[in-house]
């Protein structure tokens, strides 16, 4: 994959994060008219030193929890920027792309001694992705209990994005596991959206009975995130051509490998909007007040897509080069700011002397 350069750390924190007046040339979007992207700046610089951090989730507080890819290691930041470390993850597989991946914890979640909240993570094993959770009391991680295993496994295209929606069920976005006819398998769990119970069950309302699929035709989910109505959305890696950003409906297919952006073909969903690959490759998603933020890797930016009911308006490229890879964004409690992760001790990356980092940028 391309490797662009990435701007030191502190040249970053004395510069206003400009927006663009208007979109990069190779973003296509459904016509519509929207909510403002408001402007963003950047807030404060929370965490540096990371080693790929992943899954990131919010306690009540303010604070969150920030899962490393490669070793398991799971750290709580502050909004203040302390970082302690709360347990690592047993059985974490780190082997390409794999390894801890998605974090979730249910909304509004205060973790006490007294009474701990259940710490959702999407990870890899030798032997699959997996569901496990684990209680957490504000300090540390208790022993993980599997929720769903079976989701394929390999070195790239895993997937890993884990929230719970509004319905108060857990979705997750897997990958096909670098082999193309899985997601087109009902009976595979790779290359779809999965939507299931907290207890690992499959709720009764999903489209296909008795399984945990609820949509499928996808190459790789990293991204999955509600409008303000409880509309669910997704990014999605393409392969060559056209990334994706998409609204996922019950049951529908969204083409891959027989379909790549938008193609219209009859039983296949096309995307809300489509980029070229090297501008975007997306991943972590957040909508806030009706604009859904998406972290490009290869593409090195933030873009924001306002978005109107069913339709979205027009992409805009933000803070293009400014931290390298941007692996995820997740929306602080409040809606007035986002944290975003870095990716550029990946292998992919060129990282600087504070790499990776979590960095919070400030909306309006």
């Amino acid at each position: 994959m391309k490797k662009s350069r990435t701007i030191a750390a502190g040249s970053v924190l004395v510069a206003a994060l400009a927006v663009s007046s208007g979109p990069a040339s190779p973003a296509q979007a459904a016509p519509g008219t929207s909510a403002a992207v408001p402007k963003v700046s950047l807030g404060k610089t929370l965490a540096t030193g990371l080693d790929v951090p992943w899954g990131v989730t919010f306690l009540s507080g303010g604070s969150a929890l920030v899962a490393q890819r490669p070793s398991g290691v799971v750290v709580k930041v502050s909004p203040k920027g302390k970082r302690v470390k709360v347990g690592t993850v047993p059985g974490v597989f780190d082997d390409g792309e794999g390894g801890l991946l998605g974090l979730a914890l249910k909304p509004g979640s205060k973790a006490s001694k007294s009474k701990p909240v259940q710490l959702y993570a999407y990870l890899t094993t030798r032997t699959d992705n997996r569901i496990v959770r684990m209680s957490f009391d504000g300090a540390k991680l208790g022993k993980p209990k599997t929720v769903l295993t079976g989701i394929p496994s390999a070195w790239n295209h895993n997937g890993g994005a884990i929230t719970f929606g509004p319905d108060g069920k857990l979705w997750i976005g897997t990958g096909d596991a670098a082999e193309t006819e899985n997601a087109q398998d009902k009976k595979s769990l790779g290359g779809k959206i999965l939507r299931i119970n907290p207890n690992g069950t499959v709720p009764a309302d999903n489209p296909f009975k008795g399984s945990a699929v609820y949509s499928l035709g996808h190459r790789n989910v990293q991204g999955l995130a509600f409008d303000p109505a409880g509309r669910a959305w997704a990014t999605e890696f393409g392969q060559d051509t056209w990334d994706e950003f998409n609204r996922i409906l019950p049951g529908r297919n969204y083409g891959w490998p027989l379909v790549e952006g938008k193609k219209k073909r009859k039983g296949f969903v096309s995307p809300k909007v489509q980029w070229r690959t090297d501008v975007a490759s997306p991943s972590g998603l957040a909508i806030v007040n009706g604009v859904a933020y998406l972290g490009a890797l290869r593409g090195e930016r933030l873009w924001a897509v306002p978005l109107k009911g069913k339709s979205v308006g027009t992409p805009k490229s933000l803070i293009k080069g400014r931290f390298g890879r941007l692996r995820n964004v997740v929306a602080a409690p409040g809606g007035k700011s986002l944290w975003v992760t870095t990716s550029n001790t990946d292998g992919r990356g060129e990282p600087g002397k504070s790499d990776d980092r979590v960095v919070r940028l400030d909306l309006g």
